[in-house]
């Protein structure tokens, strides 16, 4: 029997607890599940996938899938919905992940539309390349 959303446990309120404090940061179930390893809690694997699969469904965080072969990164949603184009950088370095949310964007998808007559869908354009640390290391 699949529970609502709104069935609050502690550990669903620490899962989305946390993924709140990351300021709209995206991180990985692999991430979380160090994160509360890390810091002696006790949430088994299983656990923060049904919360994470139930959050998401439930509209408070959202999934991005950046290939088939990386697994899924979240990012809390807000209390209430909303569409912001931005597109995602991802490290070939780290693998990081980061939301690329800015006014050139906007620019950008305007000329694609008019000038290409193509429609982009923000939420699944990854741009691949090398982050700022991973430069900084080599």
């Amino acid at each position: 029997m699949t529970r609502p959303d709104n069935y609050k446990t502690k550990q669903r309120e620490a899962v989305l607890g946390y993924i709140m404090s990351l300021g709209g940061s995206h991180v990985t179930a692999a991430q979380i599940i160090r994160h509360f390893d890390d810091n002696g809690a006790r949430i088994g694997r299983t656990t923060v996938y049904r919360h994470l699969d139930r959050l998401t469904e439930g509209g408070r965080l959202r999934r991005f899938v950046t290939d088939g072969v990386s697994g899924s990164c979240y990012q809390y949603a807000g209390d209430e919905t909303r569409n912001d184009t931005s597109l995602h950088l991802k490290c070939e370095g780290c693998g990081g992940l980061a939301h690329l949310s800015c006014e050139a964007l906007d620019a950008l998808e305007r000329h694609v539309s008019d000038e290409h007559a193509f429609r982009i869908n923000s939420a699944k354009t990854v741009l691949y390349g090398v982050c700022g640390e991973c430069q900084r290391k080599a």
